[in-house]
């Protein structure tokens, strides 16, 4: 039986994904640093729920004891944790910069690299990473956005390249494009039918890269609505 880690969780694609893993018969630990919003999903999943700063390393290493003790050796972990600040470059806080790298980047690998330990002892395993358009542009007035995720790209792709070859497959998906929000998305009209990514067809596509044979892993994916342009 699987075992999914979802780190990072919200309302969205972390909640579209533990639905599904839930659904294909797998065992769901949830992870947020405020784990009230998460009773209802945890209840319908079945999911176990832990507190975790994902940017403080005793935290992280408390949440994969936590969840190895409860749930046994995770096979797939997910790292779905950003946080941005807009402006502009010379008037942005210096703390929320900080605090945007610290979630986007700093965050990811702590948690990957504490998954890598786990799944390298065990002999293989997924790790996943979330990235958006920042991934691969800067764009005006985000530009502690496009350094964390451009830094977080960099640490997926080296650990898939130093990670493949011993059975761990690391992959990062670049979210090209809106995501529609639950319970109604008044982005949602202004961009047609099928403007807006579905936080449950992205799970489809997690899912999909899992469970892969190794003999054709891919490492990156871009998904974006087929009206966006690129």
């Amino acid at each position: 039986m699987d075992k999914v880690l979802i780190v990072g969780v919200g309302p969205g694609l972390s909640a579209s994904l533990a639905r599904l893993a839930a659904r294909e018969g797998m065992q769901v630990a949830l992870a947020a640093r405020k784990t009230e919003k998460l009773a209802a999903l945890a209840k319908e999943t079945k999911a176990r729920v832990y507190a975790c700063d994902a940017v403080e390393p005793a935290a992280v290493e408390g949440l994969f004891a936590s969840a190895e003790r409860d749930l046994g050796p995770l096979n797939w972990v997910v790292y779905n944790a950003s946080y941005r600040t807009r402006g502009p470059v010379t008037g942005l806080d210096a703390a929320e910069v900080k605090k945007s790298l610290l979630v986007s980047c700093y965050g990811g690998f702590l948690v990957g690299q504490r998954a890598a330990k786990g799944m390298l002892e065990q002999g293989g395993g997924s790790i996943f990473f979330t990235g958006a358009s920042a991934s691969v542009k800067g764009y005006a007035q985000s530009a502690p956005f496009a350094m964390g995720k451009f830094g977080l790209r960099g640490l997926v792709q080296s650990m898939a390249r130093e990670l493949a070859p011993k059975n761990v497959h690391v992959a990062h998906f670049v979210i090209d494009g809106g995501i529609l929000r639950p319970g109604g998305d008044e982005r949602a009209p202004a961009r047609g039918a099928d403007g807006m990514l579905h936080p449950d067809r992205i799970a489809e596509t997690y899912l999909h890269i899992h469970r892969q044979h190794r003999s054709a892993w891919t490492w990156e994916v871009e998904l974006r609505p087929w009206v966006e342009n690129f």
